[in-house]
Parts: structure tokens; sequence; C-alpha cells
């Protein structure tokens, strides 16, 4: 065999082997694509699942109200036990 030969069976073995290794480094991408896009979609779901609904101004007003009404109560109490 002569040395062009030689080159174009060690290229031709070279440009397989990247061909091979690109082909999995393509393959690996597009299973990494899927996998984030898997990932992105729970996060989508979490994020609607935990923004899905606020307590308004009524609903905390009222809740804030309750627990006034009973540290009130908590401290006549206590008043009361202090003057005997």
């Amino acid at each position: 065999m002569d040395n062009q030969a030689i080159f174009n069976v060690v290229m031709g073995l070279v440009s397989a082997m990247m061909g091979w290794w690109l082909n999995n480094v393509w393959e690996s991408l597009k299973s990494l694509q899927a996998a984030d896009k898997e990932l992105a979609d729970k996060v989508a779901s979490i994020e609607v699942l935990v923004a899905g609904r606020y307590v308004t101004r009524e609903e905390f007003s009222y809740s804030l109200n309750q627990v006034s009404v009973k540290l009130d109560r908590i401290i006549e109490v206590l008043n009361q036990k202090a003057d005997r």
C-alpha cells in the first residue's frame, strides 16, 4: 500500500469514529432535552399549585381579628389572676 491509501484508510476510520461519537452526543442531547421539558412541566404545575389561591384581605383581617379577640381574653384572665 502506498501512503495515500494508508492515509485514506486512517481518515476513514477517524471519520467513522467521529460520526459514531457525534451520534452519541446528539442522542444524549435529545434525552437531556426531553428530561428538561419534563422537569419544567413539573415545576410549572407546582407553581400553579402554590400560587393558585392567595389569602384575601377580608380573610386575613378576619383571622387577625380572631387572634386579637383571643389575646384580649388571655389578657383579661391574666389581669383577674393578678388581682387575687
